[in-house]
Order: structure tokens, then sequence, then C-alpha cells
């Protein structure tokens, strides 16, 4: 375990600043005092998404850093390709994690302000990925990536095949 503390630690404070900070700080920013809270069967879906989303996110994280010995951060990545956990399913899921918190955010707050906000989160997540995160992957795993690519879809989960070991 001790081996692992630092990365759950680095792990924690990105999660603080980054996914901290879209998912809950600029929506907070974007709808100030004009949000109207819903109630009844909107609430209690709002609060099943953004609580899904808040579970993914946090799972995989765990993962990055207890079995990857790395971080979701860029400038410090897991050691080890992480192709365990819900990354089985979805390349991406501390992405699709983020977005459902603040869509289920828009849902709370009847806000949609927060669905343009989250379109423009899920674009810049997007070329992200395909412009920075794939080659980089490419380039640390090579071959074994490139199979995990395959195998695994980048935002629609896809759940009869599991990812390669």
């Amino acid at each position: 375990m001790a081996g692992r503390t630092i990365p759950l630690l680095k792990t924690l404070i990105f999660t603080i600043v980054v996914p901290g900070s879209v998912g809950i700080l600029i929506p907070h920013l974007l709808t100030g005092q004009r949000f109207h809270r819903v109630q009844g069967a909107a609430a209690v879906l709002g609060w099943v998404v953004v609580l899904a989303g808040t579970a993914i996110y946090l799972w995989c994280a765990w993962e990055f850093a207890y079995h990857g010995l790395g971080t979701p951060a860029p400038i410090d990545p897991p050691k080890i390709l992480v192709a365990r956990g819900l990354n089985r399913f979805v390349r991406n899921p501390m992405y699709l994690g983020v977005l459902a918190v603040v869509l289920g955010q828009a849902i709370l707050f009847r806000c949609p302000e927060l669905v343009v906000y989250a379109a423009c989160f899920w674009l810049a997540a997007h070329s992200f990925v395909v412009l920075y995160e794939e080659p980089a992957l490419h380039r640390k795993f090579g071959s074994v990536y490139d199979e995990y690519r395959r195998q695994v879809p980048r935002w629609i989960p896809h759940f009869r095949h599991s990812a390669p070991r």
C-alpha cells in the first residue's frame, strides 16, 4: 500500500481541482441564483445521474491510482495500462462520469445552459482524447494499447466483451 499512497493523494488533489471545477464550480457559476430546483421524479432522476457520475469517476480514479500507479492528470498518468473496472467497457469512463454530473445538475436545476456547457465539455474532452491522450497512450503502451483500443469503444460502453488483460 505504501507505493500506492502518493498516487492516491495526487489523485485526490487532481480530483478536487480539475473534475471538481468542471463538474461543480463552473456549473455553479453558470447557474448562479437563476436556477429553479425541480421536485418529484425529476429531482430523483437528477440526483441519480449526479451520484452515478460521481461514483463512475471515483471508481475509475481509484483504479488509475491503485492499480495503474498514476493519476488521471495528464502530467502524471498511470504507469500500467488500466483496462479493468469500467475501463473494460469504455475507454473514457471518467469523462463520462463528469459529464453525467453536469447533466444531472441540468436536470436538477432545469438549466439549459448546463446542457450547452455539457456539450462543450464533451467536445473539449473528445478533442483532447483524440489529439493528445490516444497518441500518448500508443507511444507509452504500444501494441497492448492498440489491442485495447480495438476491443473497447471510446465513448459508448460495450458490455458484451471485456478488455484484454
